[in-house]
């Protein structure tokens, strides 16, 4: 699996209909959608799925008024339960070497181990694979398919993977794979994503409805550089994980043998809404072709986070998306996307 700042061919996400997604918020969702859309576009082709020609000429139409080149997007009529592509589209890898062959290792989906609806989404790898004739590979484990959120996991490209104990190895709260052990996760992560040297981390961040998602925690930005969250207020129940993880990373070795580069991401004030504590956090952006994506949120703290990775990825522009709608969906930017990486 190719790092997120690695020329993409396309990126994907799912145009929103699920208003159970945001209830009495879903109104200005699409237009959320499309500033995301409209950065994309700028320097990839944006992938949509649509339910059907109905939500596809919806969809057209919100693009088109945000003033959106719709020759840069491609529509597929995939059927999907909910809008997090991230989590249930393909993983798409590549293959080292000359062909830069393009395929899909083919994770299960199980609607977070948590929501009933979840058999569109868990077709959507195979769906999209077969509409660009790719090559699929089923990740397996004693004959069954392992589920792996994208949300769970972050590569540097160069064979190390970031992912949660929490996510992966709680043995009773939103199980995915029961019984599957430490040594068989990074087996997997070796055989269909090429990344033979996990990093562990702890717990994840409150208000995370996924249990552990380690996109809204830690993020490579570069191939020995990690962002990580930092609470500096001792009362906040981020706290003690968020530093718990930071000693975790000070052992931490890459696939080199070598220390990892940490910078400390500030966490926003608290978000909450009808008295829930909502998953907001900075890690959450996505790496696109001609900008970095960040989730914002009318607070301060919006302009430091946006200065620190724009200090780090100097290739791009770094771009703030307001998300104070977007994050009571329970996730934000990165959580929306899968990007699919160039030959």
């Amino acid at each position: 699996m190719p790092a997120e700042w690695e020329p993409h061919a396309a990126t994907w996400i799912g145009w929103p209909h699920n208003t159970t997604d945001w209830p009495g918020r879903f109104g200005p969702i699409p237009w959320v959608y499309a500033e995301i859309v409209r950065w994309l576009t700028a320097g990839e082709t944006a992938r949509i799925l649509v339910q059907d020609r109905v939500l596809e000429s919806r969809a057209r139409r919100v693009l088109a008024r945000a003033g959106i080149d719709l020759s840069r997007v491609e529509f597929f009529r995939i059927p999907t339960d909910r809008g997090w592509t991230r989590d249930s589209g393909p993983a798409f890898v590549r293959r080292d070497g000359p062909s830069g062959e393009v395929a899909v290792s083919r994770f299960r989906f199980n609607g977070w181990a948590k929501y009933p609806d979840w058999r569109k989404d868990d077709r959507v790898p195979e769906r999209v694979a077969d509409a660009l004739r790719l090559r699929v590979f089923p990740a397996e484990r004693a004959g069954h398919g392992v589920v792996l959120e994208g949300g769970a996991i972050d590569v540097n490209g160069a064979g190390t993977i970031l992912t949660t104990e929490e996510c992966l190895l709680d043995p009773e709260v939103q199980v995915r794979n029961p019984g599957l052990t430490r040594r068989e996760y990074e087996g997997v992560f070796r055989d269909f994503l090429g990344a033979p040297n996990t990093i562990w981390l702890g717990r994840g961040i409150a208000g995370d409805d996924t249990h552990g998602h380690v996109d809204d925690l830690c993020r490579f930005v570069g191939p020995r550089t990690v962002v990580l969250c930092r609470e500096e207020d001792p009362t906040d129940e981020n706290y003690a994980v968020l530093e718990e993880n930071r000693e975790r990373l000070q052992g931490a070795r890459l696939e080199d043998g070598s220390r990892l580069d940490v910078v400390a991401l500030p966490m926003p004030r608290a978000v909450v809404f009808d008295g829930r504590r909502l998953p907001a956090s900075y890690a959450n952006f996505l790496i696109a072709n001609a900008a970095v994506l960040v989730p914002t949120f009318n607070d301060p703290r919006d302009r430091i986070a946006l200065g620190i990775l724009g200090e780090l990825v100097r290739d791009r522009p770094v771009v703030g998306i307001h998300a104070g709608d977007l994050v009571w969906g329970l996730g934000t930017i990165h959580c929306l996307t899968r990007q699919q990486p160039a030959r």
